[in-house]
């Protein structure tokens, strides 16, 4: 069957037939003025030059008058005794009673000079008398003004159609709000895509309730909170389960970024909040979605003194608070934002009544990471020997987007092999080139550096392994990826709390690396640069946040709300300050010695591992275990959590100067 045509849009026809119109019109305008001097009396006449005019008319005295016309031309008037003359006879045939001849000047001055030189000699009772004339026709002018101004019209509609702004919208519309909208027909997204995040969904279950069978809250005088604020760190869903709002309550969706309302025009924020405001209450119900709020809705007034130019950021901020102040509690539209700077937003914006609630979303643990893979991999083709709970317990701190990642990175792994289905070997090298990087096989390292980093790596697994609060040890590798030369792979267990000795053994087993060197090559490298900075970094959180140092006591200087970030002053004295550098390095100087006294004890366990490193490059968990024998057991009492995600790779500041 034949499939019809879709109908041309009504109306599009008479657009055409109009514009055709207008085309005509300013047409025919602009050939009148090309013409005009034929229908002003100056057809037919014979234009002159001024040599012509002095040497044939004005020596045999034949002009009767000369008329000077808009100071511009000059029409000359022939005698009719001269009408049978051969030589003036073709003029009057075409003039008709008008003039004969014409000519141009290009000054008035410069034309009575001419004059008056070239009849020096006649009598002033026998000169040609000149008269001046100014013509003007008002129809024309105002037809010359209606040309311009549609020249000007036809040129800006083909510059704003040509150059239009941003979103495809005119340039002039800079006022306007520029959030996507998403008509419920749409919101295709639902909770059965967001996993991971049960607790989130359940809080944000009754905005959706809400948002479907409102009386059900509002008979009992019950009222919806206004805004919802998503805080979490990056990757771990807040777009995505605001998008799965709007499509479980099946509303439209108006989505837009905070750094969207702040342009270079004064007054422009606060206009777009007004008509994204606006906007929404004419699709009541509906949400907006506000991504990466901070961006104008930071702490009004802090470091002012350093940058002046947040007056506009501001006034932006001020109108949003207006706006969630301006509409009725239960009117339907409700406000969800996301931030992963919480610290940074002005009280004002998260107050009850405003932002009424925060949904926390955390990086995912074992069991969500075990549902976000299942989600991710749906439409994979996969081997029937994938352990999605295996791959969940190898991501630790791994966040949904991390994930989707590396589902799609094993699919790209697994093309270039030509395979017909993802294995197991396609997961790992992903979580490898997710975390560490490429793999450098071009890299050319010389035989003496290759010892180098071997014995490096060593020490960081020898020690690591016999420390009991350092994470278990899974690879040690001194392949090159990304930036690193190599590298010790640990898996942090997932709990909320570290204790002092953790600490303490995490500082020595990142040292290792540098100890390993300079016991078996009596001197250091530069490859320590990234387990230096990780260590001072760690050293300084222990004495300064987490109050381990004795001398410094159990006082913390950490800003939870972030309020002394852009504060000159330290919260400190410079005595004080003093005594945390002393213990840092004291803390640190410890540290390398129990190192190097853990190498030295185990020199032999050391070079077996190094030489075997040099050999294979690659040393997995199992074969850790035969070169170094059993890991001892975790001391009976003794917490070994970790807080951070545990570096799996040595990242490297420099790539000439990392192991």
């Amino acid at each position: 069957m034949k499939k019809e045509q879709n109908p041309a849009p009504k109306g599009k026809s008479g657009k055409r037939t109009f514009r055709w119109a207008w085309l005509w019109i300013y047409g025919g305008m602009l050939l009148y003025l090309v013409l005009s001097p034929l229908l002003t009396g100056s057809g037919g006449v014979t234009e002159i030059t001024w040599q012509q005019f002095a040497v044939k008319i004005l020596s045999r005295k034949a002009a009767a008058k000369l008329q000077v016309i808009n100071k511009e031309r000059v029409e000359v008037y022939i005698k009719k005794s001269f009408a049978t003359d051969t030589a003036f006879k073709p003029a009057f045939s075409r003039a008709d009673g008008g003039p004969q001849y014409m000519f141009t000047i290009g000054s008035i001055e410069g034309f009575e000079r001419n004059l008056d030189e070239a009849e020096k000699n006649i009598p002033m009772n026998d000169r040609v008398p000149v008269s001046y004339t100014e013509e003007s026709s008002w129809w024309r002018g105002i037809l010359g003004w209606i040309l311009t101004f549609a020249i000007i019209y036809f040129v800006m509609g083909f510059l704003l159609r040509r150059f239009p702004g941003e979103g495809g919208k005119s340039v002039f519309s800079f006022g306007r709000s520029n959030a996507t909208l998403i008509e419920k027909e749409h919101s295709t997204v639902t909770f059965a895509d967001v996993a991971g995040l049960e607790e989130a969904k359940a809080e944000v279950l009754e905005i959706v309730d809400f948002l479907k069978k409102p009386d059900t809250f509002t008979r009992l005088g019950a009222k919806i909170p206004k805004g919802v604020i998503l805080i979490g760190p990056p990757g771990t869903g807040k777009t995505l389960l605001a998008k799965a709002v709007a499509g479980e309550a099946q509303v439209p969706f108006f989505s837009i970024s905070g750094s969207a309302f702040v342009e270079m025009f004064v007054g422009v924020g606060a206009s777009r909040v007004r008509d994204l405001f606006q906007q929404a209450k004419e699709k009541v119900p509906c949400i907006i979605f506000i991504d990466e709020i901070d961006a104008i809705g930071r702490t009004r007034g802090r470091g002012a003194f350093l940058n002046s130019g947040n007056d506009e950021r501001e006034s932006t901020l001020n109108q949003l608070l207006t706006e969630m102040d301006g509409f009725g509690t239960n009117t339907g539209v409700i406000v969800l934002a996301a931030t992963n700077r919480a610290d940074m937003l002005d009280t004002a914006l998260v107050r009850p009544g405003r932002f009424d609630r925060h949904i926390y979303l955390e990086l995912p643990n074992r069991s969500e990471r075990a549902a976000i893979f299942s989600v991710h991999m749906q439409g994979l083709k996969l081997d029937k020997t994938i352990d999605v709970a295996l791959l969940a317990a190898e991501t630790p701190g791994f966040s949904g987007a991390d994930i989707a990642n590396i589902c799609n990175e094993a699919a790209l792994i697994a093309a270039r092999r030509k395979a017909t289905a993802i294995v197991k070997s396609d997961f790992s090298e992903a979580i490898d080139r997710v975390v560490a990087g490429l793999e450098k096989k071009s890299k050319i390292i010389s035989a003496e550096e290759k010892r180098v980093i071997a014995y490096h790596e060593a020490g960081h697994a020898v020690v690591s392994w016999l420390l009991p609060g350092v994470d278990a040890l899974v690879k040690v590798s001194i392949v090159p990826r990304g930036k690193s030369l190599g590298a010790a792979w640990y898996l942090p267990e997932e709990k909320q709390l570290r204790n002092e000795s953790a600490f303490r053994d995490h500082l020595c087993a990142t040292l290792a690396g540098r100890a390993a060197e300079e016991l078996v090559f009596g001197e250091v490298s530069s490859g320590a640069l990234d387990d230096l900075e990780k260590v001072t970094q760690e050293a300084y959180t222990m004495v300064v946040y987490y109050g381990f140092d004795k001398k410094i006591g159990p006082v913390s200087y950490y800003d939870s709300t972030g309020q002394r970030e852009t504060a000159i002053q330290k919260p400190y004295s410079d005595a004080t300050g003093e005594l945390i550098d002393k213990q840092i390095r004291a803390l640190v100087a410890d540290a390398y010695s129990a190192a190097k006294a853990l190498l030295a004890e185990n020199r032999g366990a050391l070079e077996k591992l190094a030489e075997c490193l040099l050999k294979q490059e690659v040393i997995e968990k199992d074969q850790l275990e035969d070169i170094l024998g059993k890991r001892p057991a975790l001391e009976a009492g003794k917490v070994q959590l970790t807080t951070v995600k545990q570096e799996l790779y040595e990242p490297a500041t420099e790539p000439s100067a990392n192991i």
